[in-house]
C-alpha cells in the first residue's frame, strides 16, 4: 500500500476548518472524499496541522495510502479534478517511504499573519487580511513580541478549548515587517516553531496589535504571559488573516 505526501493550498473561508466534521465541510473531508472517487472506499488522510475555520493554507502538508501505486503528478491532478469547485489545490505530490508521516515527521511549521490599515474598504484583499482603520507603532509591536521568543508557559495564549496536553511550547522566531502592499499598508507577522498551540499565533496577533494601537504598553504583554491566565491575554484576531505558509522536514518529500 503505497503513502504520497500532498502539498495543499486553500482558501479556508468556506471551510469550518482542517479537521473532518460530520456533516459540515471541511478540508480534510473533501479530500478524503475526493480519494474515496478514486479508490472506492473509505479513506483517512493525516494533516501536519489543524487550521481553525477561515484559515487559510499556502503550503499544508498531508499524507494518504492507496491500494494502488499512482504516478504523483497524475494522481494530483486527478484529486484537482474532483476537488472542483472547492477553494483547494493540490500543488505537489510525491511517494514517500511507509513510516513517513505528515504531523509526527514535521521538524517546523511556519504561519504568516496579514494586517492592512486602511480606512476605505479592500475589494480585492477582503477575506484575505485583517484589516483596521488605525495607525500602528511597528518598533513597540516588535519590542513586545521580543519576550515570546523562546520556551514558555503560553497557557494566557491558547484557547480554553485547547486539546494540547501542555501549554509549554518553543517559539523560534516572530518577525514583523511593514510593506507598501498595493492595496495599501500592510504588517505581516511571520511565527516559526515546530508546534504550536490552539488560537496561539492569533492570541499573538491580536495582543500586539493592542500594542501598536497604543493600548497596550510594550512591557504588558510580558505580565500577560507571566500571568498564566487565559484571562490576562488580548482580544484573539480573526481567522481571515492567517495563513500556513511551510511545513519543514529531514528531507523534503516534494524535492
Amino acid at each position: 500500500m503505497p503513502r504520497y505526501a500532498l502539498k495543499i493550498e486553500y482558501d479556508g473561508a468556506p471551510f469550518v476548518g482542517w479537521q473532518r466534521q460530520r456533516s459540515q465541510l471541511s478540508v480534510q473531508g473533501s479530500i478524503e472524499k475526493s480519494l474515496s472517487k478514486l479508490e472506492n472506499k473509505e479513506h483517512t488522510i493525516a494533516g501536519a496541522g489543524r487550521t481553525d475555520a477561515g484559515v487559510h493554507a499556502k503550503s499544508q502538508v498531508a499524507h494518504c495510502d492507496l491500494d494502488k501505486e499512482w504516478e504523483p503528478f497524475r494522481l494530483s491532478e486527478a484529486l484537482n479534478f474532483y476537488l472542483k469547485p472547492l477553494p483547494i489545490a493540490i500543488t505537489d505530490c510525491a511517494l514517500v517511504d511507509k513510516d513517513w508521516h505528515a504531523r509526527f515527521s514535521a521538524l517546523e511549521r511556519k504561519y504568516l499573519f496579514r494586517l492592512l490599515v486602511r480606512r476605505a474598504p479592500s475589494a480585492h484583499e477582503a477575506g484575505f487580511v485583517w484589516q483596521i482603520g488605525h495607525s500602528l507603532d511597528l518598533s513597540k509591536m516588535i519590542e513586545a513580541s521580543e519576550c515570546l521568543v523562546g520556551k514558555h508557559d503560553f497557557t494566557t495564549f491558547r484557547s480554553s478549548m485547547c486539546q494540547a496536553k501542555s501549554p509549554i511550547k518553543t517559539l523560534d522566531e516572530i518577525k514583523i515587517d511593514r510593506i507598501e502592499g498595493w492595496s495599501g499598508e500592510e504588517f505581516r507577522f511571520q511565527f516559526r516553531a515546530r508546534s504550536f498551540l490552539h488560537n496561539q499565533v492569533r492570541s499573538f496577533v491580536g495582543t500586539l496589535e493592542r500594542v501598536g494601537a497604543g493600548g497596550w504598553n510594550p512591557i504588558d504583554v510580558k505580565k500577560a504571559l507571566d500571568a498564566k491566565d487565559r484571562s490576562a491575554c488580548g482580544p484573539v484576531s480573526p481567522p481571515h488573516g492567517l495563513y500556513l505558509t511551510d511545513v519543514l522536514y529531514n528531507s523534503n518529500p516534494f524535492a
